[in-house]
């Protein structure tokens, strides 16, 4: 039975050669220092058989799965933080964001133009999906359009222009790290774990609200823009205990 040796060999230019030979497995590493061509110092490597500790997983010591939605009173709890230090432009993009429903990808795009009309904000906005392309309505509520026409009246610009502009180029859209970097910010600000919390937690905090008034999972899909009502399910966490619960307030 034949055995395959790699034999490489160094050059000067520090690319290696394969060359196959038959012998037991192992791994020959030859190579010529520089100055001294001819004489080759011979180094042993390590057998495919040699154990070797595994490599430590992508998410060790980290939190993965789904991000919590907020509750009502952290959601009042954020806003008073962020009125309370005066910052328009993230009171306008939470209350957007919580609003819209949409993933940080189209938040951050949203232009003027999206929100307004004339002089005056919207009730109704549409934007399109980037992940699926296709369109997705949202409400903006009251508390939403006095806190993004503050904002606007302070930020300025034109329809064409952004609504969150990048802190570094004033002409391109604000990035979605920076996005998440503000979730991050603004509930660690009000004793919650940023480690329990992200951007989806805002797309998803409306949404479950409004499944545990209704129980209406179509509602839901059309709000958030899934093309599948299975991947609503599994985005609100829907399970076995929430329909029995929906069985039991119905008497027929």
């Amino acid at each position: 039975m034949l055995w395959r040796r790699y034999i490489v060999t160094t050059v000067p230019a520090r690319f290696f050669r394969l060359t196959k030979t038959s012998s037991p497995p192992c791994v020959r590493l030859e190579r010529s220092s520089f100055g001294h061509f001819g004489h080759r110092r011979t180094i042993m490597g390590r057998s495919q058989f040699d154990y070797s500790s595994p490599r430590p997983a992508w998410n060790a010591g980290r939190k993965v799965g789904a991000k919590r939605p907020l509750k009502p009173r952290q959601i009042w709890a954020i806003r008073f933080h962020l009125d309370r230090e005066h910052r328009l432009r993230d009171r306008a993009l939470f209350d957007l964001a919580i609003d819209s429903k949409l993933r940080g990808c189209d938040l951050v795009k949203i232009k003027i133009g999206d929100l307004v009309t004339g002089a005056e904000m919207r009730t109704r906005a549409i934007v399109i999906q980037q992940k699926t392309g296709r369109p997705v309505q949202f409400e903006i509520t009251s508390d939403a359009r006095r806190s993004l026409l503050d904002w606007l009246e302070r930020r300025g610009g034109s329809i064409e222009d952004y609504a969150f502009p990048s802190r570094i180029d004033h002409a391109a859209h604000m990035s979605t790290r920076q996005y998440a970097r503000l979730v991050d910010e603004w509930v660690t600000a009000v004793g919650l774990r940023s480690e329990d919390y992200g951007t989806h937690s805002l797309r998803r905090t409306k949404a479950s609200i409004i499944y545990k008034a209704t129980g209406n999972l179509r509602a839901v899909q059309i709000l958030l823009g899934h093309t599948k009502i299975e991947n609503t399910v599994r985005y609100l966490g829907v399970d076995v205990e929430d329909a029995l619960t929906l069985a039991e307030g119905i008497e027929v």
